[in-house]
């Protein structure tokens, strides 16, 4: 060694603090330490080269070279604790200049979305839209509708009775009575809603919804009621869609009617979900029973009117090819984000 061992391991000293007061991550003080600290490192062969120095050199320099490893020793400790704290915070610091995540957005129920497009068909033909309670007495959901005390609804296999006089209610239909006591004619009037029935299989919920419609003005025909639903019909699925109406029986309306449309799916030609008919059933009609006029306080001689009823889920399937109504109801994510 040219220069004395003091100066020598005193710049080894100052080329490691340096080096280390350069270094920027875990890895690049890795390697600092290996380069200076280790087996080969330049502090590791200082001290294996004392024994050639001079002997009275030697406790001086073996001293000096010592306190040299160990300050290094902690410099290095201390910069791998800064570093890997600094590493921490790197990994939870938020980078403002990065695009924010969109959030994901919720879409509507394919159910409510019927719900919502029936309601805007009809208030587009001059129809409003009424609500009223889930929960109703006997009088508005069957005998101000003309429903007789031995009715077969009135058993408990379709209705849920919470007590002798109250139920919740089997239809939409005890609306059109609670407008019609509020209201003078002309009344044209949607009541969407859910309704519940003691009924449970493949093809039947114990709640579902319903859209009940109700017009009351003078000279309404049974012509009217035709034109409105083929008009609605139309809209909903298509211009080139059939429809026909069938001789039935409600105790509110007289004549009754249930209406079908041409099959969606096969357009008539026949197919499973039809049963081969080419036609599927979508709601119930009628002209409103002079009864239940009356029971409201309307002129007979003077007021007419119809009234109909078609089951939410069931246009739904309809409207969407769905073939499974439990998918309406068991929340999977997969099918209801189909219908953004």
């Amino acid at each position: 060694m040219s220069k004395t061992v003091p100066e020598t391991i005193e710049q080894i000293q100052e080329e490691a603090l340096n080096a280390v007061a350069s270094a920027r991550t875990p890895d690049d003080l890795q390697a600092l330490s290996t380069r200076y600290l280790g087996r080969k490192g330049a502090v590791t062969r200082f001290l294996r080269n004392i024994s050639s120095l001079p002997p009275d050199q030697r406790p001086t320099a073996g001293k000096e070279a010592n306190k040299v490893k160990k300050a290094l020793e902690a410099v290095f400790s201390e910069t791998a604790d800064r570093l890997a704290q600094n590493s921490a915070k790197d990994k939870t610091a938020i980078d403002v200049s990065l695009p924010g995540r969109s959030a994901v957005r919720g879409t509507l129920h394919p159910v409510t979305l019927i719900m919502r497009q029936i309601c805007d068909i009809f208030s587009r033909l001059g129809f409003s839209v009424a609500e009223g309670p889930e929960i109703e007495t006997d009088y508005y959901n069957f005998e101000a509708l003309n429903f007789p005390r031995n009715h077969p609804a009135r058993d408990m296999q379709d209705t849920f009775f919470v007590s002798e006089d109250i139920v919740l209610r089997t239809h939409t239909s005890p609306l059109q009575v609670r407008v019609m006591e509020k209201q003078s004619p002309p009344v044209r009037v949607v009541a969407p809603g859910k309704v519940f029935r003691c009924d449970s299989d493949l093809t039947h919920t114990p709640m579902f919804h319903q859209v009940e419609g109700l017009m009351v003005d003078e000279n309404i025909s049974f012509g009217d009621l035709k034109g409105i639903l083929t008009v609605f019909v139309h809209q909903m699925f298509d211009d080139q869609t059939s429809i026909r109406f069938r001789p039935s029986f409600f105790p509110f309306t007289e004549p009754s009617a249930e209406v079908d449309i041409q099959c969606v799916m096969c357009r008539g030609r026949g197919c499973r979900v039809c049963s081969d008919t080419g036609w599927l059933e979508v709601l119930g009609s009628g002209m409103v029973h002079p009864a239940v006029l009356e029971n409201v306080g309307y002129d007979t001689h003077r007021y007419t009117g119809f009234a109909f009823g078609m089951g939410v889920e069931r246009i739904a399937m309809m409207k969407y090819g769905i073939d499974d109504l439990r998918k309406f109801f068991e929340n999977d994510i997969r099918f209801l984000t189909q219908f953004e």
